[in-house]
C-alpha cells in the first residue's frame, strides 16, 4: 500500500507548553495553526519537509480549554488519562499521520489485514480539504506502529503556506515504537514516542 509521512504529532498539555518545547528543543518557533471545534483541540504547525520527506510537517496539538467537550472521543488517545498524565512531564511525539492516495483503498487493505482503522471523517480549512480515518474510541492504531491515514482532496496542503523553518526530518521509524531524527538550528535532535500504558 502506498503511503508517505504527512505529519508527526507532538502532543502537549497546553499549546503554550508545546510552543516552548519547540523553541527550546528545536530552536525555532512554530506557526499558528487553528482549532478543531469538532475535536476540542487546537494546534501549531512547523514545516519539516526534506528531500526524502516532501510536504511534511510537525503538528503540535493540545486539548483546547476554551472549546466545548466534543460529542466523541478526541483523536490520538488524547482523552486517555495515561496519556494526559505523561504529558504533564512535558510534550512529546505521540503519533504520525500518513498521506494516502485513496482513503477507502487504504481502509479496505487494512481491514483485510484485520486492522480496524475506523471510518472516514472530513475536514477543511480555507482551500485545504482532507479526509482521515478515525475510530469511535479515538484510539491510535498500535499494530506495527500504523498511522492515521489521511487523503488530501483540496488544492492546498499545510506546507504550501508554512515558511521554511530551518528544521528538516532526516529519518523516521515506526516499526518498534516511533522515532525520528531532525536537523535543526540546534543540531541533530532525536525524538522517541511517549510511552503510556493505556486502559
Amino acid at each position: 500500500m502506498s503511503m508517505e509521512v504527512d505529519h508527526l504529532v507532538i502532543a502537549a498539555s497546553t499549546l503554550e507548553e508545546g510552543r516552548l518545547w519547540c523553541e527550546q528543543v528545536l530552536g525555532v518557533s512554530p506557526q499558528p495553526g487553528g482549532q478543531h471545534a469538532w475535536m476540542g483541540t487546537h494546534n501549531l504547525l512547523l514545516n519539516i519537509s526534506a528531500p526524502n520527506y516532501p510536504r511534511c510537517y510537525l503538528e503540535i496539538i493540545a486539548i483546547d480549554p476554551s472549546a466545548p467537550k466534543p460529542a466523541r472521543a478526541r483523536w490520538f488517545d488524547l482523552d486517555q488519562p495515561a496519556v494526559q498524565a505523561k504529558l504533564k512531564e512535558g510534550p512529546g511525539l505521540l503519533h504520525w499521520v500518513a498521506r494516502v492516495p485513496n482513503l477507502e483503498a487504504a481502509l479496505a487493505y487494512w481491514q483485510g489485514e484485520g486492522v480496524d482503522a475506523g471510518q472516514p471523517v472530513e475536514g477543511s480549512r480555507g482551500d485545504m480539504r482532507w479526509r482521515l480515518a478515525l475510530r469511535e474510541d479515538g484510539r491510535r492504531l498500535r499494530k506495527e506502529g500504523l498511522p492515521t491515514p489521511i487523503e488530501w482532496s483540496g488544492t492546498g496542503h499545510p506546507t504550501d503556506k508554512l515558511p521554511d523553518s530551518g528544521v528538516q526530518l532526516q529519518t523516521f521509524e515506526a516499526r518498534d515504537g516511533l522515532s525520528a531524527t531532525l536537523s535543526t538550528p540546534k543540531g541533530e535532535v532525536a525524538l522517541s514516542a511517549i510511552e503510556a500504558t493505556l486502559d
